[in-house]
């Protein structure tokens, strides 16, 4: 466990520093924080609250409601990222939620879903990709730190050539754009990006055995120091594929994980990773996802 530990120190850093040399490459900036200016509240304002400076918002849930928000852009590429503190204590079946959205019925989406838990276990992360509606792509991984105790930053990279899942600059996944093996890939609709708190105690911990207990109410998630680094949705997809120095993220040195990246990939899978539904055969009927055999980066 030591190892395991002084490893995880070691591959943090090489992320670190990996992830501010691509900062320096970047040419523009959409947003870097406010959130009274860039996102509206989309459900119970009552449990939504933002600091005075509109750097800091806490979204929260208990036996009325729960709560959400969503930006005022419609976004096509780019990178998101996202500094969260999640529910204290005994938070099994809340469900935090991080994600973009096409909010159409044949939805594009890409998830972080924070599924609570009861104290002494693991929070568990699941990640998800809709694609034309069409999702089943959960994964799950046991966080490596107590997200309760501090914020830490949850961040997607979204180009043409791949999907990052990353925590704290870790890659926990990647979704690669296999269309021409006939896998498909979201890269025409647009996505706003928004967070939510909500009840998901039929399914979210330990398949819904344990439910949740509401003498713990309110369930309080907090966002703040978030950035919005993406193409503004303004009804033209060329401009949003374009690669330029404006659209960093579609240059070809963003197409596949840097050797560094592949090392935490690796490390996260073997020592974190609970669920993975291209090693679900009994839920495919022995006939997994076409992607499932196809590289990751």
């Amino acid at each position: 466990m030591k190892m395991m530990n002084n490893l995880s120190k070691f591959f943090v850093l090489v992320a670190t520093f990996s992830y501010v040399s691509i900062q320096d490459s970047r040419a523009s900036i959409v947003s870097m924080g406010d959130f009274n200016r860039d996102f509206f509240v989309t459900w119970s304002p009552s449990h939504v609250n933002t600091s005075v400076d509109g750097k800091t918002r806490t979204l929260k849930f208990d036996k009325d409601s729960g709560s959400g928000c969503a930006s005022n852009n419609m976004f096509l590429f780019g990178q998101f990222d996202m500094q969260i503190k999640l529910v204290p204590g005994n938070s099994a079946g809340t469900v935090v939620a991080f994600y973009l959205t096409s909010g159409q019925p044949n939805r594009d989406e890409i998830d972080f879903e924070f599924l609570g838990n009861v104290p002494g276990q693991p929070y568990i992360l699941q990640t998800n990709v809709y694609v034309n509606g069409f999702d089943d792509r959960e994964q799950r991984i046991k966080l490596w730190f107590d997200p309760t105790k501090d914020f830490h930053t949850y961040s997607v990279l979204w180009n043409l050539y791949q999907i990052v899942f990353m925590v704290d600059w870790v890659p926990i996944r990647t979704y690669r754009n296999h269309e021409d093996k006939g896998v498909p890939y979201p890269k025409w609709q647009p996505m706003s990006l928004q967070m939510s708190i909500w009840n998901g105690e039929d399914w979210a911990t330990d398949g819904g055995r344990d439910r949740i207990d509401w003498t713990k109410a309110p369930f309080v998630a907090s966002f703040r120091n978030y950035k919005i680094d993406a193409c503004i949705w303004n009804g033209n997809p060329r401009f949003c594929r374009a690669q330029s120095p404006t659209n960093w993220w579609n240059n070809q040195r963003f197409n596949s994980l840097t050797w560094a990246q592949r090392r935490l990939f690796r490390w996260v899978r073997k020592y974190f990773l609970v669920y993975d539904y291209c090693q679900d055969n009994h839920r495919f009927g022995n006939n997994l996802p076409k992607e499932c055999f196809l590289t990751k980066y």
